[in-house]
């Protein structure tokens, strides 16, 4: 498919007719159903450029809450993981990706290295038991490269206070062996705990969908990408030697580093390729099972329209699925993206344009049996948290277009995949009329 134009268009006669007509009849019964049922099933695996759930193909829709524990450690707040998760499951979305990380802040998981704050980790227990009741699986992340949540910024910190830090800077993280250690311990504890509600080890509990091992990895300091690749390579064989059951993915941004030919032509800009990261030589570690991609040409881009972005999204991700189909033979799942509302020339309509082009791409990847696995959206919230919004962040329920977006979507790749609504261990066939 060629980038030139103004994104792929699917023919959908009918099928926007059919998800009313569905939502109106079956209202009562839509709501809280389950596509994918971790309860009933096993383990997500990977089969070539596929998830696949008991041999059956799996593609993704899904969302980002990144707040749950956060938010499930109080009493207050604690609704609010239950309610998003029970929205996600309304809409027939598959997978939240999550933050199972908070070091050394307010309600921190890891208050100093080895120390956990049990109150903290029951919240995650209570994220985890949740999201099995309704029938969501998560994608978990472990560290951030940011400082929000304290990040590799508080690894470092915690090694320079202690007196066994090798450098102040930030990048120290991945080669500090103190650091190292530091992590190694936490993924230990992490991986091993046994859920205060399930009685589940997180290593044994299929409602984990796959771990990510770092949102966002830039190492500035090692251009060549050797620094971040070594770490990369140790921690994935550190992970896969506790837990050999789940799926592991980087956390990438995506972007080409300095020995990609695409570097010049798929990057954003220039910049892009000097980040200490790359996207294929990264996500072609053996340990890692699926690469990660992220959509952000409102941040990488400050001269640009919404049609040159819009250009720019069906090419950045036509070229990562044709990775996953020719280099890395693995599944690409397109883990955050969103278009920002702060756009000087932002319309409310755009985001539905963004939205519809990014879903049929994977759509027709779906219908093609290729790499490109799905989507997550940034970001979810419910009411009454504008302290955790930004300039992505969406109340689905206040958006009647991209709920209608989300559950086509939902119903689109159930169809291909053969999987459907199942509601008190009833199939429910929502979509009878094919797009």
């Amino acid at each position: 498919m060629s980038p030139s134009g103004n994104g792929p268009v699917i023919p959908i006669l009918g099928f926007v007719t059919c998800v009313a007509f569905i939502y109106l009849s079956f209202g009562d019964l839509w709501f809280g159903s389950k596509w994918d049922d971790p309860q009933s099933g096993g383990f997500v695996k990977r089969n070539g450029t596929q998830f696949v759930v008991d041999g059956k193909a799996l593609y993704v829709n899904g969302w980002n809450s990144y707040w749950f524990m956060d938010h499930a450690v109080n009493d207050h707040s604690r609704h609010r993981v239950g309610a998003m998760l029970e929205a996600g499951a309304k809409m027939g979305l598959t997978v939240c990706r999550t933050w199972a990380f908070n070091d050394g802040g307010y309600n921190a998981l890891q208050i100093s290295p080895g120390k956990f704050d049990e109150r903290v980790f029951k919240a995650l227990d209570h994220v985890i038991a949740e999201a099995k009741t309704h029938g969501v699986r998560l994608l978990l992340s472990l560290m951030n490269n940011l400082q929000a949540y304290g990040g590799k910024t508080q690894y470092v910190n915690w090694a320079w206070q202690e007196g066994v830090g090798l450098s102040s800077s930030n990048d120290s993280f991945f080669f500090d062996p103190s650091i190292r250690r530091y992590f190694k311990n936490y993924l230990t504890v992490l991986l091993t705990r046994k859920n205060s509600l399930t009685g589940i080890e997180y290593r044994n509990d299929p409602t984990i969908f796959a771990w990510e091992l770092i949102n966002e990895p830039r190492c500035m300091s090692d251009v060549s990408g050797d620094t971040l690749q070594d770490w990369i390579n140790e921690m994935t064989a550190f992970i896969k030697s506790v837990d050999n059951k789940h799926l592991l993915t980087v956390g990438l941004e995506g972007f080409y580093g300095p020995n990609s030919p695409k570097r010049l032509t798929v990057n954003p800009e220039r910049w892009a390729s000097e980040l200490g990261s790359d996207f294929v030589r990264n996500s072609d570690s053996p340990n890692i099972d699926f690469a990660s991609v992220h959509i952000y040409p409102d941040h990488w881009f400050h001269d640009k329209g919404f049609e040159e972005k819009l250009k720019f999204v069906v090419k950045w991700m036509l070229s990562h699925i044709e990775d996953g189909d020719k280099e890395l033979k693995k599944p690409v799942l397109f883990t955050e993206f969103g278009l920002s509302n702060l756009n000087k020339d932002y319309d409310p309509s755009q985001r539905d344009r963004f939205y519809r082009t990014i879903f049929d791409i994977i759509y027709k990847s779906a219908k093609r049996r290729r790499s490109g696995a799905g989507t997550l959206m940034w970001q979810f919230l419910i009411q009454g948290m504008e302290g955790f919004n930004d300039d992505f962040g969406i109340v689905p329920w206040e958006q009647d277009s991209i709920q209608r977006l989300m559950m086509e979507q939902s119903c689109r790749l159930g169809l291909v995949t053969g999987r459907h609504l199942l509601q008190d261990n009833k199939s429910i066939d929502m979509c009878s009329q094919r797009p």
